[in-house]
């Protein structure tokens, strides 16, 4: 999808890729719990799952929270980051494009 836009300007607080490590770790805490409270019940009572919350927040993770950048701003700091890699004003101008599409992507 070459052309698709983002409709909403959220952005997430990272410089992690993935967060598939912090999951994986989430997970095996999350089974080992429920192993531990599967082997302490008996047979005769019913077995209550572990709530995700009471293993790992996910605040806690590398990918821990998002916030709304504003196309107002992203044009200004465009502008500011082109004035400051050249003074050329076509190479300015193609540059601020470029940081903008590729802020409105997905």
């Amino acid at each position: 999808m070459s052309r698709s836009r983002r409709k909403t300007p959220i952005f997430g607080h990272t410089t992690a890729g993935s967060e598939a490590d912090d999951k994986r770790l989430w997970h095996k805490r999350w089974r080992a719990s429920e192993r531990d409270q599967l082997a302490t019940v008996g047979s005769d009572t019913d077995h209550v799952t572990v709530h995700r919350n009471a293993v790992s927040s996910t605040w806690d993770m590398a990918k821990d929270g998002k916030a709304w950048f504003d196309p107002s701003r992203q044009r200004e700091i465009s502008e500011r980051i082109a004035a400051r890699r050249t003074r050329l004003l076509p190479e300015r101008k193609s540059l601020q494009a470029r940081l903008l599409a590729k802020w409105r992507a997905k």
